[in-house]
């Protein structure tokens, strides 16, 4: 039993010390999977890592999510799911009319910058994303698990509780599946 793991049965039965132990451990696991998911991100993002990691933190710091956690698996597969959340959240406000329509940011210290055509990627990979989900739940879990949580086969793999090669097989049809919808559009 993971050390996470342990301590989120601790916190179901009510221990506030608990709580207290979770806080550093779960930081540091989101910090690891952000700057991975940001690392292949294209420079000027507005959000760095610690502001992805301080937004899905306190997504999954509700007491309502913690008490639906199973074990440290399930809070890896929340967490993917969170920063998904927060990365396409913020290309739709980019995109919203209220929020200034196309007009972008320019950073004094920088040139480079996000462009609208990379919000609307996003936007299009995450209703793709959701309707792979209605036809292979799994396909569309690895896809979440590895790009948005940066997450290696392996580790995908041993997430899921699956092997690696189904995970690569998983993989490598949820990309062209995903390719093949996204041509479509």
């Amino acid at each position: 039993m993971s050390e996470v793991t342990r301590i989120l049965a601790q916190i179901d039965q009510g221990s506030v010390r608990a709580t207290e132990d979770w806080l550093p451990l779960v930081y540091d696991e989101l910090r690891r999977l952000a700057a991975a998911k940001l690392a292949h991100e294209k420079p000027g993002q507005t959000l760095d890592a610690t502001g992805l990691v301080h937004e899905a933190y306190l997504r999954l710091a509700k007491p309502a999510a913690t008490d639906s956690w199973q074990n440290h698996r399930h809070f890896l597969a929340a967490a993917a799911e969170a920063m998904r959340r927060i990365l396409i959240e913020r290309s739709r406000q980019k995109a919203a009319l209220k929020r200034g329509g196309n007009a972008q940011r320019q950073p004094l210290d920088a040139l480079s910058i996000e462009t609208e055509q990379d919000a609307e990627e996003l936007l299009a990979l995450s209703e793709a994303l959701d309707r792979l989900a209605a036809a292979d739940p799994q396909a569309a879990e690895i896809v979440k698990l590895r790009y948005f949580a940066g997450l290696t086969m392996q580790q995908t793999a041993d997430t899921l509780g699956i092997s690696e090669r189904a995970a690569y097989y998983a993989w490598e049809y949820a990309r062209s599946w995903l390719r093949q919808d996204l041509k479509a559009e």
